[in-house]
């Protein structure tokens, strides 16, 4: 007799949980906007601020021989006006967005004329290549590794933190140069720089891809081990709070089994590591950007610091826009799925 009126209640929390997560996610993506905006301005802004005129270093390059200084000024002429330096800052600005959202970044001040989009498309495959599964994997075993000392507790907790608190504290370049002095300079079991072998052609033999997984290993543990010290004392934490929980406590007095009881701690105790991730990322790529430079691998790291070198605006530009869109769009799913599998999140939006 009392179906309907269960049915409509049922059907009316269901609404109230999507209108909660809806006001979450338009939350979400008006900061991710908000955010890109500025991103985008600083990108264009922060490289024209550095000292000197690439389009001088170029027409030095070009003008090499010639003796007539009115030859020399129309060359500087002819690239200022086709790299767009001699236009006020927001036209500049307004042909760098129009230009951006059709996929083109210009061309190379440090590589001319070889087209930024070229450039980014050669290095940006190694960095994600080796970034996001060093990330993931990282967090994964660091919150293993964290759910384990806080679970097993004993010598394997009074070994996990201690070596966990060292490698969090460590910076990611000092992770990176440690790995490279201990494993590549003193016990040569793997190479000192690049992303393969230096006489050798890309392609899909055998060979190279060997080459190309030796050359990984040292930029991917470098990364990998920082990440699993900090996920781990954050799930070593969030798992002794929860396993003390008042409900914890009353499901043993219950009879519920134990394995079932654990199952929702370290699912609790996970949502906030979750976040962790998200907030990880910014400062994971940089650290990941200044591993790729350590070891000369050819990923966006080691890109953008040929752009600095070069005083390459559009390279610069673009790297550092490509960097942050990486971040910002891992950011944003992430709390996206946050919000999916946490139902505190609609609850808290739907009140």
């Amino acid at each position: 007799m009392f179906q309907p009126l269960e049915h409509g209640c049922t059907l009316k929390k269901g609404d109230e949980a999507l209108k909660g997560y809806r006001k979450y996610f338009l939350n979400k993506l008006f900061w991710f906007l908000l955010t890109f905006v500025a991103a985008f301005l600083l990108n264009f802004i922060l490289p024209r601020l550095m000292p000197g005129d690439p389009v001088a270093v170029i027409t030095q390059k070009v003008a090499t021989g010639m003796q007539s200084q009115a030859a020399v000024q129309a060359v500087y002429q002819q690239y200022a006006e086709q790299f767009g330096t001699n236009k006020p800052l927001h036209e500049q600005f307004l042909l760098y967005v129009t230009n951006v959202f059709k996929g083109n970044f210009g061309t190379s001040f440090s590589q001319f004329p070889r087209p930024v989009s070229e450039i980014i498309k050669a290095s940006l495959g190694w960095t994600l290549a080796l970034q996001f599964p060093a990330i993931i994997f990282g967090w994964i075993v660091g919150n293993l590794l964290g759910a384990l000392a806080a679970y097993l507790k004993g010598t394997f907790d009074k070994f996990v933190m201690p070596v966990s608190i060292f490698i969090s504290n460590l910076p990611a370049f000092g992770m990176a140069v440690i790995l490279l002095v201990v494993f590549a300079v003193n016990l040569r079991w793997f190479p000192t720089s690049g992303g393969y072998g230096f006489d050798m052609i890309p392609s899909l033999r055998w060979d190279f891809v060997r080459s190309v997984i030796h050359h990984y290993q040292l930029p991917f543990w470098s990364i990998v081990l920082i990440m699993i010290g900090g996920q781990a004392i954050g799930m070593r934490s969030m798992a002794i709070y929860e396993l003390n929980a008042d409900y914890v406590k009353y499901s043993r007095f219950m009879g519920i089994k134990d394995q079932k009881i654990i199952g929702y701690v370290f699912r609790n105790a996970m949502l906030p590591q979750v976040t962790g991730l998200a907030l990880s990322i910014g400062t994971m790529v940089g650290g990941a950007l200044i591993a790729e430079i350590i070891f000369s691998y050819p990923g966006l790291g080691t890109t953008m610091l040929s752009g600095i070198m070069g005083q390459d605006y559009p390279l610069i530009s673009a790297v550092t826009l490509i960097i942050t869109l990486m971040t910002l769009f891992a950011n944003f799913a992430i709390e996206i799925i946050y919000g999916i599998i946490d139902p505190r999140i609609k609850a808290a939006q739907s009140d």
